[in-house]
């Protein structure tokens, strides 16, 4: 059973940093509402090596060494790691400003076993925040699956209504890893997807990031390093002045969840290996009539499908800029 929240909303944020990883990190460590209680890592947008030395950096930058961080997946749980972007994210994840290594190290236990550890130890507390692969997800599952009784999951990854980014079909963060992320979708706990539905609406324009850019605090001054690869990338990609902030939606999520319009639906992600592969598919059928096979038996997804977008990039500013 999920108990009543503490004052503070315990989260652990699994994470692939990153550029968009890292404004999220930033967000949910200047939001008081929150408490952090780890990163985990896992591979994306980087290996995954290179996912926990950025993760110790972000926290050094945000002056959160204390924080610990604890080392993922390095590769799906089906098949083969299909490689970093460094053509989105810079050859480093941190728009190539190539930051000298970090002065933390990484906890001597799992991603998966540290999920496992504090979720049982405090049942009902913690929110799980995945912003990457589910791989880590779904292995503290397989350790333990009693934690989909005692936790929270808020993911950014899926695309229930639009089209995708990393396929035409499929999200970059499920794509990496359909087979974990139907596991994950599937365990019956309390969990919302905020995929592109609602992050393709929550966009930073060049004016926004020129505000960051004038705030004098370190998290505002490294976003603004490394933010530059990022922009052009979207920029020559699609005309756009501006940035999707992805990850950052799914912290917003937690902190204004009324700015956002959702659905209940149980999701299936397609495994096969076509051209739908990493597609998440909800059941979008009437409420009075039984869930067709591949739904049934399946539990409802909270699916963010409307967002105030102008309302959540004011918040992110906002808390940006606090000292």
């Amino acid at each position: 059973m999920i108990h009543p929240m503490s004052t503070k909303q315990k989260i652990i944020i699994d994470t692939d940093p990153g550029v968009d990883d890292a404004m999220a990190i930033f967000l949910a460590l200047q939001s008081p509402e929150l408490e952090v209680l780890g990163l985990t890592t896992v591979f994306g947008n980087v290996e995954a090596p290179l996912a926990t030395a950025n993760a110790l950096r972000l926290l050094e930058v945000a002056g959160r060494p204390d924080i610990p961080v604890a080392h993922g997946a390095e590769n799906p749980v089906a098949v083969p790691y299909k490689g970093a972007v460094p053509f989105i994210h810079g050859d480093d994840g941190q728009g190539n400003v190539h930051l000298p290594p970090a002065q933390g190290k990484p906890l001597d236990i799992s991603a998966a076993q540290f999920i496992v550890e504090q979720v049982m130890r405090q049942p009902g507390e913690i929110t799980l925040v995945p912003i990457g692969p589910l791989t880590n997800v779904a292995l503290a599952l397989r350790l333990e699956p009693r934690i989909a009784h005692h936790a929270k999951v808020v993911l950014m990854g899926g695309n229930a209504l639009c089209p995708g980014n990393a396929s035409p079909a499929a999200e970059a963060n499920i794509y990496n890893d359909p087979e974990a992320a139907d596991v994950v979708l599937g365990a019956g706990w309390d969990i919302t997807m905020v995929g592109l539905d609602v992050t393709h609406k929550v966009c930073m324009t060049d004016a926004d990031l020129a505000q960051i850019a004038r705030m004098e605090t370190a998290m505002a001054r490294f976003t603004t390093a490394i933010v530059k690869f990022y922009r052009d990338f979207m920029f020559d990609r699609s005309g756009m002045g501006g940035i999707y902030v992805h990850d950052s939606t799914a912290v917003a999520y937690l902190l204004e969840p009324d700015a956002f319009e959702v659905q209940h639906w149980p999701v299936r992600v397609d495994t096969g290996y076509g051209l739908g592969r990493g597609k998440t598919w909800p059941d979008l059928g009437k409420a009075d009539r039984p869930h067709l096979p591949p739904w049934q038996n399946r539990p409802n997804v909270r699916v963010c499908v409307g967002v105030k977008g102008e309302r959540v990039v004011a918040m992110s500013l906002e808390r940006m800029a606090a000292s």
